[in-house]
């Protein structure tokens, strides 16, 4: 049996790494919760569905296997399922069985879908430049991306993602 982490000998962060975890933490959450707030209010659409609609008009006109779907999104199937669900009812994307797998189901944008992104994605955009892309410069950037690169791969190696 594993020893639980608490007992491990763990090495604690110091206090600038505190800082900023902690303050990625809060830029994370806050961005979140303005894009969430955002959608809502400008295109009556959760963050969620947005994420899913992204992909989906981005993809070949047949749409994409659940399975990529999944992947791309790194969800768990049942919230994956249950927000499609969700957006059929609402009519934005329609599925189907898939002709290369018996058991997987194609996942595609309907005309109605297409046009809740397309007027989703300007006001979405806004918020995305003015509280972020706006504020940093391009060693910022890049600096982003670099950590991104790096921690994403390490959390799927973890099984985190």
């Amino acid at each position: 049996m594993d020893t639980p982490p608490s007992a491990r000998n763990v090495r604690w962060l110091s206090e600038t790494e505190q800082d900023v975890w902690r303050g990625f933490l809060q830029l994370s959450r806050g961005m979140e919760r303005a894009v969430d707030r955002q959608l809502q209010r400008d295109s009556d659409l959760s963050s969620s569905e947005y994420e899913i609609l992204v992909p989906l008009s981005e993809a070949p006109s047949e749409g994409l296997p659940s399975r990529e779907l999944l992947r791309l999104l790194g969800w768990e199937r049942s919230r994956l399922s249950h927000m499609l669900s969700r957006m059929e009812r609402r009519g934005m994307i329609s599925r189907s069985p898939s002709p290369t797998d018996a058991r997987g189901l194609v996942v595609g944008i309907t005309a109605h879908g297409r046009e809740v992104i397309e007027n989703a994605a300007p006001g979405h955009l806004v918020l995305v430049r003015e509280a972020f892309m706006d504020l940093l410069d391009e060693e910022e950037s890049s600096a982003l991306l670099g950590i991104a690169e790096k921690v994403l791969p390490r959390l799927e190696e973890m099984g985190h993602r």
